[in-house]
């Protein structure tokens, strides 16, 4: 009997201790939401596993399903819900989502930004400048496909090979089945207002990234000035390293 009051008096303080690191971490933060902004190819699904850590660590998720129709139409769709999220707000984007939150992230709301792999353009550039194809050949952007309506699309194959090489089978192959088409008239469209520049930056680079290469990721990273941690990695960051990027969302929050 002794035994087990000893035992349920270490149980107590062992959860109160857990609690109190909890409350304690959970007042480190100075955010409130998180807001996640999935690129091409993608859809918000993928940010699944991140969005279990994040709300595990006390932020409340919302993850955009942007249309890709147009930089406008999803810069909207991503300040819908930024509006509707508890402020202050992180915003996250992967990709293609890099150029919506560098428009978006100028939101009152927006706290900080973390580039996941992400384009980070400078005012006036698109998409299509912002890559230097030529600089930094890509294999994934070459292997795209283009339908009859002008949106270009990752085939099967290309997505196991270029997108999510560090995934099993059957998880590229729901990338690929899940994937958002992109607009090919969305290339072009510039960002005009630069939230980077005024607003707090983090940089999760993809160490094995055939999509947006990791010397551009790189190069974009010391640009805007980010916080920047790399990790061998697919294009699939979020998917193959959730903890990673989770840990660079945190700091970026605290």
């Amino acid at each position: 009997m002794k035994m087990l009051k000893i035992l349920a008096l270490s149980t107590a303080v062992l959860g109160a201790s857990l609690a109190g690191s909890a409350a304690a971490f959970a007042a480190e933060l100075t955010a409130k939401s998180v807001v996640l902004v999935h690129g091409a190819f993608a859809d918000g699904s993928s940010w699944s596993k991140v969005t279990l850590i994040l709300e595990k660590a006390g932020l409340d998720v919302i993850a955009v399903q942007n249309p890709l129709d147009s930089l406008a139409g999803d810069v909207a769709f991503t300040n819908r819900a930024i509006k509707r999220a508890e402020g202050p707000v992180v915003l996250v984007g992967h990709s293609w989502g890099g150029m919506v939150i560098t428009e978006a992230g100028n939101h009152d709301k927006v706290k900080s930004l973390v580039y996941v792999a992400a384009y980070a353009p400078d005012a006036g550039q698109s998409l299509g400048a912002a890559a230097k194809l030529e600089e930094h050949p890509a294999p994934g952007i070459a292997a795209l496909k283009q339908d009859e309506d002008g949106y270009l699309f990752l085939p099967d194959e290309a997505a196991a090979k270029y997108f999510a090489q560090d995934l099993s089978a059957e998880q590229s192959g729901f990338i690929a089945a899940s994937q958002g088409l992109l607009n090919s008239k969305a290339l072009g469209e510039p960002v005009t207002n630069v939230a980077w520049k005024n607003k707090p930056s983090f940089y999760a680079i993809a160490g094995e990234d055939h999509m947006t290469p990791t010397k551009l990721q790189r190069e974009f990273a010391k640009k805007i000035g980010a916080t920047s941690a790399e990790i061998s990695s697919s294009h699939a960051i979020m998917v193959s390293n959730p903890e990673f990027i989770a840990d660079l969302i945190i700091k970026a929050a605290q």
